[in-house]
């Protein structure tokens, strides 16, 4: 396996069905915490999928893309955590490449490494546009008290950002990698760069 088949990217017909495919799936998971109001955002599941499935750059891809869509259509701060949705995208193809994707037990850590990387990202974001806060219920709170208790500003906001991050990335990490395992050998294989890619 050549290493430069990880940053591999053509764009093929199966490609170009994921991309909107996987934007697609980040809508239904927003969707779905949003009606059952989970303190969770489950919004970069396909992102985290088509990584696993074509590689980085197809996942960063599609993160910027979900971001570019929803910021059109309804929030326009939006676009700049399209930042965010390519370091995730980025994160997860890189290690699905390096096998952090064979086992459950891995995808967990795949999950905290992307609640790390996303925190890292989005603090300064948080700072600059809502003060430090996320939106989160469960992380603003924290915030608010580690604020009271005169921590910095740029920790509160971490720390906030992490605790909704941590549960939230495990999540969207264990659900696409139900269903990339799910999915047949078939299917899996039309996105390997000639067929270079690991078959996890």
């Amino acid at each position: 396996m050549k290493k430069s088949s990880m940053w591999g990217f053509k764009l093929s017909t199966a490609a170009i069905v994921l991309i909107p495919a996987a934007v697609g799936i980040n809508y239904i998971g927003k969707l779905f915490a949003g009606v059952l109001k989970l303190p969770l955002w489950l919004d970069a599941i396909g992102t985290v999928l088509a990584s696993m499935l074509a590689g980085p750059i197809v996942g960063a891809i599609v993160g910027a893309t979900n971001n570019i869509i929803y910021g059109l259509t309804m929030d326009p701060i939006s676009f700049i955590y399209a930042l965010t949705s390519i370091a995730i995208g980025l994160t997860v193809g890189i290690m699905a490449y390096r096998g952090w994707i064979k086992s459950i037990g891995k995808a967990i850590v795949v999950g905290l490494v992307v609640a790390c990387v996303s925190a890292i990202v989005s603090t300064p974001i948080n700072i600059i546009f809502w003060g430090g806060q996320t939106g989160n219920i469960w992380g603003d709170a924290a915030f608010a008290s580690l604020i009271a208790n005169h921590f910095p500003v740029w920790l509160a906001s971490f720390l906030d950002e992490l605790l909704v991050d941590i549960p939230d990335k495990i999540a969207t990490v264990v659900v696409a990698y139900g269903v990339f395992k799910a999915l047949p050998k078939k299917l899996t294989i039309l996105y390997s760069n000639d067929n270079e890619l690991e078959q996890l």
